[in-house]
């Protein structure tokens, strides 16, 4: 099999997870990093033995397969432009840029390039939203989706508020687990520390009629990520960090009560998993498997979401 040669472009916590990842796969060669602190690249130095450099054109002087890109967002556009221009596949951290007009760029060039071009909405590729999606399958009649995803202000995020980098999530799992575009969206917020929100409720219905709510913050002091479904016919709640999932049947009038059922999962880190998927798109020539399109239309809800 060949050995597909990558490169990780920002090394915040982000950069670091790709960079662990990508040097434990088998027939992955990391050729380099890149980032503006030399003190990062000196650690990644010595821990992986894998050359750093300052500027993303540095990089591209190398022969590459594939870059992450796990910059702040108001650098996604401009970085992700320079390795599509190179002809190289990647993977650009959520959300896909800071504005829509931004991420239509990316894409359009992608598309104009035949670069593939993935996302990174990494929860999709958690065991316990895969359940969820498979608990949703034929014959269930979703009447609504709730989300909660709340934790203590993040001192690493600087450039976007809590919509952007928390709910980006969420508005992505939205549309994958009810499989529709949203028809009507609205949100209220808050910010308690100046500038960007740190506090969001987000309401939307979509276009197949579910109901859909998102609470999302940074002034909760722990860290919660839930997803709640009801259906006509059972209701399921599932803990992302947790990675645990319980089925609730219809409520019984026969005997006043429901049965519960807890799906076992085996606990796997969805970044792996992501990554793992962006690769054999790259080795194979296979669509990614969360498009530059997907990511756009993220990015369209937002600017909805925000201008509400």
């Amino acid at each position: 099999m060949k050995t597909l040669r990558v490169g990780v472009v920002g090394l915040g916590w982000m950069g670091r997870v790709h960079l662990r990842n990508y040097y434990e796969m088998p027939f992955v060669e990391v050729v380099g990093v890149v980032d503006v602190n030399q003190e990062a690249l000196d650690e990644v130095k010595k821990q992986y033995d894998v050359m750093g450099f300052q500027t993303v054109e540095e990089l591209m002087e190398h022969d590459l397969d594939a870059v992450s890109i796990c910059v702040p967002t108001t650098l996604h556009h401009s970085f992700g432009k320079k390795v599509i221009e190179n002809n190289i596949a990647l993977i650009i951290e959520k959300p896909l840029a800071a504005t829509v007009a931004e991420g239509e760029e990316l894409v359009n060039l992608a598309a104009k390039n035949g670069v593939p071009l993935m996302v990174g909405h990494v929860e999709r590729f958690n065991p316990a939203v895969q359940r969820v999606k498979s608990l949703m399958g034929d014959g269930v009649e979703p009447i609504s989706i709730q989300i909660e995803r709340v934790g203590p202000y993040p001192p690493r995020i600087q450039d976007v508020g809590v919509i952007k980098d928390l709910a980006s999530h969420d508005i992505d799992l939205l549309r994958y687990l009810s499989g529709s575009n949203f028809k009507n969206v609205y949100s209220v917020t808050t910010s308690t520390r100046g500038g960007h929100e740190d506090n969001a409720l987000i309401t939307a219905e979509t276009e197949s009629g579910i109901l859909c709510n998102i609470n999302t913050n940074w002034v909760t002091p722990y860290k919660s990520r839930k997803i709640r479904v009801a259906a006509k016919t059972k209701f399921i709640d599932a803990n992302l960090i947790s990675q645990e999932v319980r089925e609730f049947s219809e409520f019984s009038t026969y005997d006043q009560s429901y049965s519960v059922r807890e799906w076992p999962l085996v606990f796997r880190e969805p970044v792996k998993e992501e990554l793992i998927q962006f690769i054999n798109a790259v080795r194979n020539g296979g669509p990614a498997p969360i498009t530059g399109e997907d990511g756009l239309e993220v990015l369209k809800t937002i600017e909805l979401i925000l201008g509400s």
